[in-house]
């Protein structure tokens, strides 16, 4: 996982600012999985402000110029990046798909939405990386279509072990405009957070599911 530490510090300032990240150790948040979570991240907020968006562009544009060079295809995750997706896809002046969680139920039953063939070198957008599944699940399905996936660019990582160990098993290449520990050691410098609301933090991210049980 590489991450760049300048663009960290401005991409997790904005997302302090616009409250994309919510912090709460006393009164944690609950996960779609069913997780305890002091911190709370919603990337699609980004959408509504036009410098971040744009930040968020140009940074993705610049990271994939740089380390992958020739790209044939920018593939969106969906659904939380599929607008970011299409926007670094139109800077590049390069074609546009994106994955779905699970093959259409009607009509083709397609699972990759747009044109996309055999060969073709890909690098994935996404918006939030947790423990990689959900996101890697995406690369399977366009390794399985024959296509080269140079890597993968994500706004925002909790930087959980368990997702380090999915992308190293994966072999899948991550670069992510912030994370977990850039963020809140930004929040505490900003007065967002205490010293022991630190050293609750980053307790929770050396063992989420640990923390999480101490509120069942």
């Amino acid at each position: 996982m590489k991450i760049f530490e300048e663009t960290a510090l401005k991409m997790s300032e904005f997302l302090l600012q616009i409250k994309a990240i919510k912090l709460n150790v006393a009164k944690p948040f609950t996960w779609a999985s069913g997780l305890k979570s002091p911190i709370y991240c919603d990337n699609r907020l980004t959408l509504s402000y036009p410098m971040i968006r744009t930040f968020i562009r140009q940074e993705f544009a610049r990271i994939i110029n740089e380390e992958y060079g020739q790209v044939d295809v920018i593939a969106g995750v969906a659904t939380g990046a599929i607008a970011h997706g299409v926007l670094v896809a139109q800077d590049l002046g390069l074609p546009f798909v994106y994955i779905r969680s699970a093959e259409k139920k009607h009509g083709l039953g397609n699972k990759i939405e747009g044109r996309i063939d055999a060969g073709q070198s890909v690098v994935v957008i996404e918006d939030l990386i947790s423990t990689g599944k959900s996101s890697l699940a995406a690369v399977d399905a366009l390794r399985e279509a024959g296509c080269n996936v140079k890597g993968m660019l994500a706004i925002f990582s909790y930087m959980l072990p368990k997702a380090l160990s999915n992308f190293k098993d994966a072999n899948c290449q991550l670069f992510t405009l912030s994370n977990y520990n850039i963020l809140i050691q930004q929040a505490l410098n900003e007065n967002y957070i205490s010293e022991s609301d630190l050293n609750r933090l980053l307790k929770w991210s050396e063992d989420p599911e640990k923390w999480s049980n101490k509120y069942k």
